[in-house]
């Protein structure tokens, strides 16, 4: 004859007093909380990109509508949504630790990204800077926006 199986539960201090109002009011602060920190970090993203390449960005991206720089602020900035995203889902709910991650391993992708692409222009002699004079979109330009992707995804997964 078996035993009978004991059937236990888990205590959560305070689990039983929450209201659904309380349980809706902390995640949207959470989403809250996470959405104002991934903007600052791709606002932070951003002006690192602006420091990379001569000349002013939105200036390029806006008035001159450089292709090349598009393509690379893009990609740089989709990237760093990768890892924001995954430093989120990573958190597993814990509200503190999990803005302090994303924020952490969102300054890690910038300055993972910003040294490909030094690393791109003295390993492989694409330079930014030239690409970057140039009005139609080119090959080189490609190749840095798929490293952007590629090195968002990576570290993405690593965070995971």
């Amino acid at each position: 004859m078996s035993p009978t199986p004991v059937q236990t539960t888990t205590y959560v201090p305070g689990a039983e007093t929450l209201s659904l109002a309380e349980i809706l009011g902390r995640g949207a602060l959470a989403i809250a909380s996470y959405a104002a920190l991934g903007v600052i970090l791709l606002i932070i993203g951003f002006y690192v990109i602006d420091l990379a390449i001569p000349g002013k960005l939105s200036r390029l991206i806006k008035e001159d509508r450089n292709p090349n720089a598009t393509l690379l602020a893009c990609s740089g900035l989709a990237a760093l949504g990768l890892i924001v995203a995954a430093s989120i889902w990573s958190s597993g709910g814990a509200l503190h630790e999990g803005l302090l991650a994303t924020l952490v391993f969102g300054l890690v992708g910038i300055a993972v990204q910003t040294v490909a692409m030094i690393a791109f222009d003295r390993v492989a002699g694409i330079s930014v800077r030239e690409l970057v004079k140039e009005p139609d979109l080119q090959p080189g330009a490609r190749l840095l926006a798929v490293t952007h992707l590629a090195i968002g995804l990576i570290t993405a997964v690593a965070v995971l």
